[in-house]
């Protein structure tokens, strides 16, 4: 029983890495310094499904196998570390708790303005010295609208993917 418990997980957790490869690799909004996305939802239902460790790790690994396969520039490991904090702090705020627009503001206003908006740009700073003072604007801007879309669309999934499952559940 134990074994089917986990190759169900590790079939779900293969699922959200290749979801998240997808929708960040060709379903966002790319330019050379600035991505807009919807990759961030498989990681949040990890997190709320699994926790911290494991969403953090199906990130780094989304990450590192999304620039593997579909490169998009060079690679900086610092933007794995972000996504593994991303997983961190989703998995964090909403494993085993109550997925309130409350929590996924709190998990969302870290990933957003302290990851993405912070660390993030610093690995920009690290790549390209005092350009990146103008790109900053435009970061706020992404944050903010990204702030904005996390917190509308991660209650709104989880519960449409909860009704799934207990529907799954029930049959």
């Amino acid at each position: 029983m134990k074994q089917n418990q986990n190759t169900s997980r590790l079939i779900t957790i293969a699922f959200f890495i290749a979801l998240e490869i997808i929708l960040t690799r060709f379903l966002s909004i790319n330019t050379p310094f600035l991505r807009i996305g919807f990759g961030f939802l498989p990681v949040a239902m990890l997190g709320i499904l699994y926790g911290p460790l494991w969403a953090g790790a199906a990130y780094a690994v989304g990450d590192l196998l999304g620039i593997m396969m579909f490169p998009s520039g060079a690679f900086f490991p610092g933007f794995t570390i972000s996504a593994f904090l991303t997983g961190l702090t989703f998995g964090f705020f909403l494993y085993n708790k109550p997925v309130t627009w409350k929590r996924v503001l709190m998990a969302s206003s870290v990933v957003c303005l302290l990851i993405n908006m912070c660390l993030d740009t610093l690995w920009l700073y690290i790549l390209m010295d005092n350009a990146v003072i103008a790109l900053i604007p435009a970061r706020i801007f992404k944050s903010v609208v990204m702030l904005a879309i996390q917190v509308t669309l991660i209650p709104m999934v989880w519960n449409r993917l909860l009704s799934k499952i207990k529907l799954i559940q029930t049959a």
